[in-house]
């Protein structure tokens, strides 16, 4: 459940970029390849997604993080992983190596949504 109050959506740190690298539409759902790099000591923000995304690490080690606030994988070099849609999916990504973290992403979304929809930090004490 996302937050309730004044608490602020947590935009990505400083220097996470991402490139879109092909898309297409078929039957009213989106599909989007995304690179995504992620500097040390640097995180995605808290956000969801309208559809599921589909990821693979290409270099670098991704911490992720659920809505409680636990990790819910540690992801390395070529290991994938897979992010359901929905508000009740709050996660951020977290990058706490010495390395980038680049991250090939599909996105599977309703034609039209946004990548991703920011959220507010649900209480955890880190970003």
């Amino acid at each position: 459940m996302i937050g309730v109050g004044t608490a602020a959506a947590t935009p990505a740190g400083p220097g996470v970029s991402g490139t879109i690298l092909s898309q297409t539409t078929v039957g009213g759902v989106d599909y989007i390849l995304r690179e995504i790099t992620i500097p040390p000591g640097q995180s995605t923000g808290w956000h969801f997604h309208d559809g599921t995304l589909y990821g693979f690490v290409a270099k670098g080690t991704l911490s992720h993080f659920d809505s409680a606030c636990q990790s819910d994988g540690v992801y390395r070099a070529s290991s994938t992983l897979t992010e359901p849609s929905g508000d009740n999916h709050v996660h951020i990504g977290r990058n706490l190596g010495t390395v980038p973290v680049v991250l090939d992403v599909l996105y599977v979304l309703p034609h039209g949504a946004p990548l991703s929809e920011d959220a507010p930090n649900p209480g955890c004490d880190f970003q």
